[in-house]
């Protein structure tokens, strides 16, 4: 029978699944779907830039006064707007609901993160194990399910776009702007990039705000509010909003998390690379739109069975050999990008570049968060903000020049980020190293207090949830 912190981390993973089942496979059309005057891919940008600004105090107020359950299920509907947006795509549509879901994006992951981090303390000290063992575990399984999304969200779309009658053969001429080989600018808008027919766009939007609908009633209903008496006991002793504001900046006088900034900035320039960059220079480009899903699948798929995979693998390998793999991987993919043009003939080379990063992205993403977990277990909040806020700030940069500077040069500013950013997560790594951050006194005080105090198995299992989640507070 399955623990009730594994029970949760299932539900938490599923909801996920169903949520961005919908957003997923919506951002990776983005800048072909709506590609007039780029108005998809500044969608985007507006999403990651209000992500940012709710990183700066959204995450820490939500979670301290309504839990995590709550905050995941109030974020989640934030992000069945941008859905009905598309409905009537237009600056008037897109721009307010791109605010809207990135209003709620911040808290939503944040919130996230720290219920796996709860859970995975918990379960450890269930269980005697190690806490980063069964947090990293924890993070490979949510992943696992969640980036099979790509999966299903990419399938919706290329099955419904499949039925589209009017596809277009794309001209010899006009290969040879596809790629990095050519200046974006010269970039011949064709038949490749026509939009699908209005009503299978509507029958998409439709498949997509059902399974939005679906994730938020699976949390709400299946979910335990394991710190639920934490935010009850924080609304009735409510700190100064100035503290509470400040609560995601005061941590980056930490210096590791200052050295984490171009790690995790990093993510959110490879994720754009792929969603807004690869599907529309290379596969809408050479194949057309209705590629574009089969392509994602290929993600969606590797990332999926990788981040299951490296979630386990981890306490056998560790973590720094893991970001090598994916950083040697990244390394390989952006050189061939630049040196390749894409054509029809080529079918299955589209779909390995996809599965590549995949593999790379579900070790920049499974093991991401689970370090910032590990480093900073007593301000899980406010980490997790600073993870989605400097993320963010990769997504706004990337997608705000997408349509102003040349794809080739797009290749070397994100294989400059990648250098910059193994050197100082390698430098993080050295510090965790010197200074390795133990959990052994916190789990004494535990087992000290329960000596002490006599209490039922029961009441001690209790004491020592209410302890932990205490700890997020600090």
């Amino acid at each position: 029978m399955i623990s009730r912190n594994f029970k949760n981390v299932l539900v938490v993973s599923f909801g996920f699944l169903s949520l961005f089942t919908a957003y997923g496979g919506l951002q990776s059309l983005q800048s072909s779907l709506n590609a007039e005057e780029g108005m998809g891919v500044i969608s985007l940008s507006v999403i990651y830039g209000s992500i940012i600004v709710s990183s700066m105090f959204l995450p820490h107020i939500l979670i301290k006064n309504l839990g995590c359950k709550w905050t995941i299920v109030a974020s989640m509907c934030c992000y069945i707007t941008y859905s009905i947006g598309n409905f009537y795509p237009g600056w008037a549509t897109l721009i307010p609901t791109s605010a809207i879901l990135g209003l709620g994006g911040s808290p939503l992951w944040s919130a996230k993160c720290t219920y796996l981090t709860i859970s995975g303390n918990l379960q450890a000290d269930k269980e005697n194990k190690k806490n980063e063992d069964l947090i990293n575990m924890y993070f490979g399984i949510f992943f696992f399910i969640f980036q099979s999304s790509a999966v299903w969200g990419n399938l919706m779309s290329s099955l419904i776009f499949g039925q589209d009658t009017e596809k277009a053969d794309i001209p010899e001429e006009q290969l040879k702007y596809c790629g990095a080989a050519l200046c974006q600018e010269n970039f011949i808008q064709g038949a490749n990039a026509t939009r699908p027919a209005q009503h299978l766009v509507n029958t998409l939007l439709g498949c997509y705000i059902g399974v939005g609908v679906l994730a938020v009633i699976l949390v709400a209903v299946l979910l335990d509010n394991i710190d639920r008496d934490s935010a009850r006991e924080f609304r009735g002793n409510r700190t100064p909003f100035c503290g509470t504001f400040l609560a995601t900046f005061k941590l980056l006088r930490d210096k590791r998390l200052v050295m984490l900034i171009p790690l995790t900035m990093y993510s959110g320039f490879e994720q754009s690379f792929l969603s807004g960059e690869y599907t529309k220079n290379y596969v809408t480009c050479a194949l057309g739109i209705h590629f574009v899903g089969y392509s994602m699948i290929c993600f969606g798929a590797a990332n999926s069975l990788s981040s299951f995979v490296f979630g386990r693998l981890a306490r056998y390998t560790g973590r720094i050999a893991l970001f090598c793999l994916a950083a040697a991987i990244n390394l390989g993919c952006i050189i061939a990008l630049l040196l390749w043009k894409p054509h029809p003939d080529q079918l299955p080379v589209f779909f390995v570049f996809p599965a590549l990063w995949g593999v790379a992205d579900a070790v920049w993403q499974t093991q991401t968060n689970a370090l910032y977990g590990v480093l900073f277990p007593d301000h899980k909040e406010a980490a997790f903000a600073n993870y989605r806020m400097w993320e963010s700030l990769g997504f706004v940069i990337a997608f705000a020049y997408s349509t102003f500077i040349c794809l080739s040069i797009k290749l070397y500013i994100l294989l400059a980020m990648l250098i910059l950013t193994m050197i100082t997560y390698l430098m993080v790594e050295y510090h965790h190293h010197k200074n390795p951050m133990s959990s052994k006194s916190f789990n004494l005080d535990i087992k000290t207090t329960k000596s002490e105090s006599g209490t039922s198995e029961k009441e001690k299992d209790g004491f020592k949830e209410a302890y932990i989640v205490k700890q997020t507070e600090m």
